[in-house]
């Protein structure tokens, strides 16, 4: 079942009783509003903003990212987010919108421009249809025409019902989608996490599937968040939520190697007090800080992850203990083992504020063959110790790169579509007339080629076609017209 997987990958992990008790309490993730430890590892300035926009009968109002805050709470939060000029905003949406429209050709031979301006941020407006740009869950919704409405239609396996009913109020109460018990956040979240029971029934649903699932929800309707849900489940983090938790034990045994490497002084910290990484990366990996960092850093970590896989994940959770425990300053107050989870629990502030933390996860020297190293290192321990794994999970694709080269076949070059399209029925122009143009216009128009098909001006002034090289393509047929309903999916 899915609350008993926590408690397995703590016995897993072999520590003492109050070892095991810490981290079933992470593994089951408790409610975001409950007074249990777990939760207490969420930033302080979200924990203070929800408590006090619950009491009855303040007034309330939203802030930019929909989550309920109170009126006299909102100046605070809005002075310490990261605004963008709205002429650079204006910029950045312009080019994402040029890129997400030839999609095929900047992933064939413009990945790092693409890697560049994740690590920017992606604007708003388009995250949501940028993120299953990123991940494949385009392709994938393609590639499947019906089959979430089918699996939607479909009645679902009662053990996982019951687990999903009781666990859609605690994903992101203050949020104003989730606010509502039986709302229709709450009721789209139902669907996509039923879904993916159907869809896997070997896999069946963990507790750390919904808050990922409510992000997507965030920014995209429920059929593009449950292909979006697919890929992270089977591209970005396969293994993670099977019934023994083995991934995630194993990729806690490679943080903690890489951890060695990043910041000597924590990583001796850690095994002086024999702290399990279990104890304290689970919901850190397992939710992708959806419930650790505030929102803004939640949304730019995710920008990247989307890009550039897992890597950034590693990277995250490194900076935070780096920071956290890094120095002697730092350790002075971390004496004991109980101190140290205190710590880890209750994490600065100012150290996953977003323009810091998103500096230090791009200058941090952990590289895809860093991870894939230790990977073999700790896998080969693994099975020294506990023999197989009894999990095979697919392999892991390091971002939205591997992804897009992953698929099997090429095809036909994507188009933009056209601006204005007629009816069938429309009345053509009589033969013999043709709209006419000043002879200059036509010259011009002969030279550039039609606007719909020519070539298109890169950022340095240059030219290039829109035709990528077919060894390079993913098998997606998308139409990737700036004006699909998930452009501006808020």
């Amino acid at each position: 079942m899915a609350k008993s997987r926590g408690g397995q990958a703590a016995a897993a992990a072999g520590g003492g009783g109050v070892a095991l008790a810490s981290a079933a309490g992470m593994a089951a993730l408790p409610p975001p509003d409950a007074a249990s430890e777990a939760a207490e590892m969420d930033a302080q300035l979200r924990r203070d903003s929800e408590s006090r926009s619950s009491v009855g009968g303040e007034e309330r109002r939203v802030d930019k990212f929909g989550f309920l805050v109170s009126e006299d709470d909102a100046p605070a939060r809005e002075a310490l987010l990261e605004e963008v000029p709205l002429e650079k905003l204006r910029e950045r949406e312009s080019k994402w919108l040029d890129m997400l429209n030839n999609w095929d050709k900047w992933m064939a031979k413009k990945h790092k421009k693409i890697r560049l301006r994740c690590q920017k941020g992606i604007p708003p407006s388009l995250r949501g249809r940028a993120w299953q740009y990123l991940s494949g869950g385009k392709v994938k919704l393609e590639q499947n025409p019906g089959k979430f409405d089918e699996l939607d239609e479909a009645p679902g396996d009662p053990k996982w019902l019951d687990v999903i009913e009781r666990d859609l109020h605690r994903q992101f109460p203050f949020h104003e989608m989730f606010v509502a018990r039986g709302g229709h956040g709450q009721q789209d979240l139902f669907r996509v996490l039923k879904a993916y029971t159907l869809y896997r029934p070997e896999e069946g649903y963990c507790q750390a599937q919904a808050p990922i699932a409510a992000v997507l929800l965030m920014h995209m309707p429920a059929e593009q968040a449950f292909w979006c849900l697919v890929q992270i489940c089977e591209k970005y983090l396969p293994g993670y939520y099977s019934e023994k938790l083995e991934a995630i034990q194993l990729d806690g045994e490679i943080l903690f190697s890489l951890l060695n490497r990043v910041s000597p002084m924590a990583y001796k910290h850690l095994s002086k007090q024999k702290i399990d990484p279990i104890l304290y990366m689970t919901e850190w990996f397992m939710c992708a800080f959806s419930r650790t960092l505030p929102w803004s850093s939640v949304l730019r970590v995710w920008d990247m992850f989307f890009c550039e896989g897992v890597k950034i994940v590693f990277r995250v959770g490194l900076v935070l203990l780096k920071h956290t425990l890094g120095s002697s300053e730092e350790l002075k107050s971390c004496q004991g083992q109980y101190e140290t989870m205190e710590r880890l629990r209750a994490l600065n502030p100012k150290i996953m504020q977003e323009a810091f933390l998103v500096q230090e996860i791009i200058e941090l020297p952990v590289t895809e063959r860093h991870i894939e190293r230790e990977h073999l290192i700790q896998l080969k321990k693994w099975k020294e110790t506990h023999g197989d794994l009894q999990c095979k999970s697919p392999p892991r694709f390091h971002g939205a790169k591997a992804i897009s080269d992953s698929e099997p076949y090429p095809r036909k070059a994507l188009e933009p579509s056209p601006s204005i399209i007629l009816p069938p029925d429309s009345v053509p122009l009589p033969k013999g007339r043709k709209s006419k143009l000043p002879k200059g216009d036509k010259k011009r128009d002969r030279g550039k080629g039609h606007l719909a098909n020519g070539p298109i001006p890169e950022e340095n002034g240059t030219q290039s076609s829109l035709e990528p090289e077919p060894s390079s393509l993913h098998q997606s047929k998308e139409s990737l017209s700036s004006q699909e309903s998930e452009d501006t999916y808020l």
